[in-house]
């Protein structure tokens, strides 16, 4: 570890203890050379899989935009944050399961809609409306005569 006053490389750990319940581990160092102190952190980083559009664009995978587009569909209806963050938690485990470096921006769709059924039908329905672009007024009764 570089120190970050006199970015001499030979630095020593004083003290580690772990936080956050374990999820982080915090460092206390010593540099070497100017004997500053400072802390680090150092947590797990879990590769989420990139994200492939329907043009064939790549783009990294954004729980931000995930958990916008959820909200979006639940919007004024009486859901908890806590299922909200139960629901993004379930689909990020399905994709760290499934072990692809890639998944189509299709799947995350169709694994976003299974949650907002689960959840709440009529968010469900407001999400699938859009995400489905359907045609006629026919496509529509399909899917709520499905639910």
């Amino acid at each position: 570890m570089r120190c970050p006053y006199c970015s001499h490389d030979e630095t020593q750990v004083v003290e580690t203890r772990e936080s956050d319940e374990g999820g982080v581990v915090r460092r206390r160092r010593r540099c070497q050379h100017c004997e500053k102190r400072f802390t680090t952190y150092e947590r797990a980083e879990i590769a989420m899989p990139a994200v492939v559009k329907k043009d064939g664009s790549r783009v990294d995978f954004d729980a931000a935009k995930l958990r916008a587009s959820m909200l979006l569909a639940l919007r004024k209806r009486p859901v908890s944050i806590e299922q909200v963050d139960a629901a993004l938690e379930r689909i990020q485990d399905k994709l760290l399961a499934s072990g692809a470096k890639e998944v189509p921006s299709a799947r995350l769709g169709e694994l976003l809609m299974r949650e907002l059924k689960r959840i709440d039908k009529v968010a469900y329905v407001r999400f699938a409306s859009v995400y489905r672009s359907f045609e006629d007024v026919d496509e529509f009764r399909q899917l709520i005569r499905d639910i």
